[in-house]
């Protein structure tokens, strides 16, 4: 039993549940204490081990009801009809002797332990269905029940009419229920393969191709990106607590105990948080970057960085207090649309959105503050104001541009890039989730 739950995991997994190695082997603990006489209590048990939300429970009992359903030979009336004298004989094959006795349990065994052969669980693609029908069909033994047919077919007995109709009647019987249980497979074990190849697809697709459908998507993936961001600078802040033993201090605190150590004390580097500014342009032609920045910094903004954000286009204005002040759709609305914030949405302005910059908040920028800037830098011929990009330059720890065009872009037209790279630690295209993806977890593991 341990592989059908470790397959109901598979099928879990798949259908949203995040469930842990660790969570596995509480799940086999528990299922092992209460058995599996009991479905019900089965399902209590596991629900608790495995399901840590109402969404995931709600998931979990779906799941599980589907997966432990019973298949079409469990199914009171799913015996063929046959011919009241069609009857085995010692010569037919397994499959022939359990089709002519309607032997439901034993056809319903036969199939899924094929189907374990087979390797059902790893069914992927709608165009494996018919593969893993045949292969289901061959290890049920339907090549001996094939060969019953043709044999019976040649005999003269009396009998063996009635017996060649009833076996190719309960031949097309097997194929339907094989079919439907494949089906019902695939559609329980299926679902994590598409939507991981859907993510993969959307992870690298250009943001300015994205259609409005795919929003909702797309920000569950940003938000898993950022939870492993989270999880990931939560356990180096763990290793910094824990951090090497003091000796001298261990010694110290311990001298009541006689020497035995009961209160370790350690050397602990402190990690802050990264200290960021981010100049995001909100201009039309880098709209749809610039919404999935937003949406990244405000998933990075409460627990990873301290973020100050800010928004430009024909000038500049702070926008970090929007993070905190309104729910993510209201704030990705209002810093995209420039609502009540004061930012002018008109031609884009480089120069005065550098302007502005410097006369409201360079004095912020200190030697650990990181400045990214995404934009297209595309200044429709205005003063491009570099030697304030190089003061900021000077007085940040790095500056690292996005740009949402491909490097042969960058300075043809209006584009004034070319005369940006002198003043940036880093520039990198920036046109899919995941070249934001490497920018982040580069900025996480560099503090």
């Amino acid at each position: 039993m341990e592989q059908v739950l470790c397959d109901l995991v598979v099928a879990l997994r798949g259908s949203g549940v995040r469930i842990s190695p660790s969570e596995t082997m509480d799940a086999l603990a528990a299922a092992s204490l209460v058995g599996f006489q009991e479905r019900g209590v089965l399902r209590d048990a596991l629900s608790v081990a495995l399901a840590k939300s109402r969404t995931e429970k709600e998931i979990f009992t779906d799941c599980f009801d589907r997966f432990f359903s019973p298949d079409g030979f469990s199914t009171p009336g799913a015996t063929p009809p046959l011919a009241a004298d069609a009857a085995p004989n010692e010569t037919d094959s397994p499959l022939s002797q359990m089709l002519l006795e309607g032997d439901r349990a034993g056809l319903s065994m036969a199939m899924r332990e094929a189907a374990d052969q087979a390797d059902i669980a790893g069914i992927t693609f709608f165009t494996q269905k018919r593969l893993y029908i045949q292969r289901i069909l061959r290890g049920m033994g339907v090549d001996g029940l094939d060969r019953d047919i043709l044999r019976l077919s040649r005999e003269d007995q009396e009998t063996s009419p009635q017996t060649v109709g009833a076996l190719k009647i309960g031949r097309e019987f097997l194929f339907e229920q094989v079919r439907d249980f494949v089906e019902r497979q695939y559609a329980l074990y299926a679902a994590s393969a598409q939507e991981a190849i859907m993510d993969r697809y959307l992870r690298h697709m250009k943001l300015s191709n994205l259609e409005q459908r795919d929003y909702e998507r797309m920000h569950r993936i940003i938000q898993r990106m950022v939870k492993s961001f989270n999880d990931t600078h939560s356990r180096r802040k763990k290793g910094a607590r824990r951090g090497l033993l003091d000796l001298k201090k261990t010694l110290r605190e311990n001298l009541a105990y006689q020497g035995l150590i009961f209160e370790p004390r350690w050397r602990a580097r402190k990690i802050d948080r990264p200290d960021m500014a981010v100049l995001c342009d909100v201009s039309r032609s880098v709209e749809a970057v610039s919404r999935f920045m937003l949406l990244f910094l405000y998933s990075l903004n409460e627990e990873l960085a301290k973020i100050r954000s800010f928004i430009f286009c024909s000038n500049m204005a702070e926008v970090s207090y929007i993070f905190d002040a309104y729910p993510v759709d209201e704030a990705l609305m209002r810093l995209q649309r420039g609502t009540g914030l004061g930012v002018d949405l008109g031609r884009t302005d480089y120069g005065q959105a550098f302007r502005d910059f410097k006369e409201k908040w360079l004095e912020k920028i200190g030697r650990r503050t990181t400045v990214l800037i995404l934009g297209d830098a595309r200044n429709n011929y205005g003063a491009p104001e570099t030697g304030i990009l190089g003061l900021i330059h000077k007085r940040a720890r790095r500056v690292i541009w996005l740009n949402p065009e491909s490097p042969p872009f960058w300075g043809t037209g209006d584009s004034e890039m070319r005369r940006y790279l002198p003043f940036c630690t880093l520039a990198r295209e920036c046109s899919s989730v995941h070249h934001l993806e490497r920018v982040v977890g580069f900025l996480v593991r560099q503090g």
